[in-house]
């Protein structure tokens, strides 16, 4: 399955921005999806996952509160609603589908290597 994401930008503390993650080229839904981010200088980081039916969304502890992944089956793309932003939040931001599963784990859910398929990424910039 391919992945392609967008919706970054740079906006100020405090803003707002919806992520879309568009998949195609796959023959069903039945997968997990997640959203990563990597900050420069430091490692892909887990944000949020989501079971293939929408279920059971999965969040990093610094995230929960203010962002919001959810799914459309029928568009096959993947959100991640983000509020509260703050400049910690800048990073370049991943989607990620795990096709062996279509329920989450949590004790692999955080792991890039749980995850086969990976969009570009899009670019999100907090300014404080």
């Amino acid at each position: 399955v391919q992945l392609q994401a967008s919706g970054g930008g740079l906006v100020q503390a405090g803003d707002s921005l919806r992520l879309s993650c568009a998949a195609s080229g796959g023959t069903n839904s039945m997968y997990i999806m997640g959203w990563f981010r990597q900050a420069p200088g430091k490692d892909r980081e887990f944000v949020a996952a989501i079971n293939w039916d929408g279920g059971t969304p999965y969040y990093t502890d610094s995230v929960k509160g203010r962002f919001t992944i959810s799914r459309d089956n029928a568009k096959n793309t993947v959100f991640l609603q983000m509020n509260s932003l703050t400049a910690e939040d800048t990073a370049v931001y991943y989607c990620a589908a795990d096709r062996s599963r279509a329920n989450l784990h949590i004790t692999v859910v955080q792991s890039t290597g749980a995850y086969d398929s990976w969009g570009q990424g899009t670019l999100v910039t907090v300014s404080s």
